[in-house]
């Protein structure tokens, strides 16, 4: 296990440095990923998904520290605040930074998620830049609960499909999504 674990991360980070898309396990559910800093392969992943590029993207981060390089002003305590989290949750920023102008909403903010998972982490840690995150389904259709639930255009449609945890067989969530409002209160925009 751990020799095709580290398979599937050399020829994922291989695909992510080239500008190819993968499809990969994550905290949550099964996701399409990318170089979050490559514009080329985001619209890569809205032509995949079929979906409207005014729809924002998760990026996952493997640091709370990481965020200062994408974010313009975390909140001070954000450390803290996603410590508390219960289970993997996307965070909405403004000011985003240095991120592929069709990750960033119009707003100017992003939603990011720091995973926990071990392929996800060790991927964004190796890769040392974040990475899309989006759900492995063309856009109008139910998020994939397992891998076996994954369209075949999808999977024809990635550079490289990861071995790790197709096996899986308990089905995964989306992450809950929320925005840290002043004064560190939250606002829940998906449970």
């Amino acid at each position: 296990m751990i020799t095709d674990f580290e398979n599937d991360i050399s020829a994922s980070l291989r695909v992510l440095h080239a500008g190819g898309l993968i499809l990969y396990p994550t905290d949550t559910i099964w996701g399409i990923g990318c170089d979050a800093t490559n514009e080329a392969a985001v619209k890569d992943v809205f032509a995949l998904k079929q979906r409207e590029e005014s729809k924002s993207l998760v990026v996952l981060l493997a640091d709370v520290r990481d965020l200062l390089r994408y974010v313009a002003h975390p909140p001070p305590d954000i450390a803290d605040i996603i410590r508390g989290f219960d289970r993997p949750t996307t965070v909405i920023y403004d000011g985003a930074l240095g991120l592929a102008p069709s990750v960033v909403n119009q707003d100017g903010s992003v939603a990011i998620r720091i995973v926990q998972e071990p392929f996800c982490r060790h991927l964004v840690k190796r890769f040392r830049k974040p990475v899309v995150s989006t759900s492995a389904n063309v856009s109008g259709q139910p998020s994939p609960a397992t891998f076996a639930d994954i369209d075949p255009a999808v999977r024809s449609g990635v550079n490289y499909v990861v071995q790790y945890r197709q096996q899986d067989t308990a089905p995964a969530q989306p992450s809950r999504i929320v925005k840290v409002l002043a004064g560190g209160a939250m606002r829940v925009i998906r449970e």
